[in-house]
């Protein structure tokens, strides 16, 4: 599962890293609290080495929809099913990107049903590249919305203590083969990362609100805070 995320790393750094040409119309960072149908960072490729650094709603949007709310919102895709699904299966086959993220966040419930949130980063302390699926959907007038999904797979036995998803997490030597750079066989990437690849602490549950704003939404729970 993956339905909050943050992203603090500089449009700059992040088309260097990934060795993308940046779009103009890139969202705004630093913000602690991307949301789903908010726009996100994603990488795309052209299947060789012309990859795009660009914008695209965070909640893929089918080409049967007349309107972006006529089913459910299609944040996560299930790595398990990804190819098989009408929804997704040509974006799986065709169409695949590299969300750019610093962490996302998980949440557990508390003996009274409180949820607590977590936050989860990589532990060597990069970006973390999530891999997803796109697609560019057009309303009834005509106007072009790219739209997009991660991919979600079984948690790790580590992940597992928080929750049975977790987003699956590309390392930067796998990026061109999920990209297409480098032929087929992406598949064998829909997997969970390393049981040491990711570390977490809870944080406070102000981050509950979808309206919630500023870096203290990843700062270390104190006692103190709730």
């Amino acid at each position: 599962m993956c339905g909050r995320m943050a992203v603090t790393l500089p449009p700059d750094a992040m088309a260097q890293l990934f060795a993308a040409a940046p779009a103009n119309d890139l969202p705004p960072v630093p913000n602690y609290n991307v949301c789903p149908t908010n726009q996100v960072h994603i990488v795309t490729g052209d299947g060789e080495d012309q990859r795009r650094l660009s914008s695209m709603r965070w909640g893929f949007i089918p080409h049967w929809y007349k309107k972006e709310n006529d089913g459910p919102l299609l944040i996560n895709a299930r790595a398990e099913t990804v190819a098989e699904k009408p929804a997704f299966r040509s974006a799986a086959r065709e169409r695949r990107g590299l969300i750019v993220a610093s962490g996302f966040y998980e949440w557990t419930k508390d003996e009274e049903g409180g949820r607590d949130p977590w936050y989860i980063y990589r532990s060597d302390g990069a970006p973390l590249a999530f891999a997803a699926i796109w697609q560019d959907w057009r309303d009834a007038e005509g106007h072009r919305n790219p739209t997009c999904a991660v991919v979600t797979c079984a948690a790790n036995k580590a992940m597992a203590a928080i929750h049975d998803r977790m987003p699956v997490v590309l390392e930067q030597k796998d990026w061109p083969l999920w990209l297409g750079e480098e032929g087929k066989g992406a598949a064998s990437l829909m997997k969970a990362a390393p049981e040491d690849a990711l570390e977490w602490y809870r944080v406070a549950r102000t981050v509950n609100s979808n309206r919630a704003k500023g870096p203290e939404l990843i700062e270390p729970l104190q006692l103190s805070d709730e």
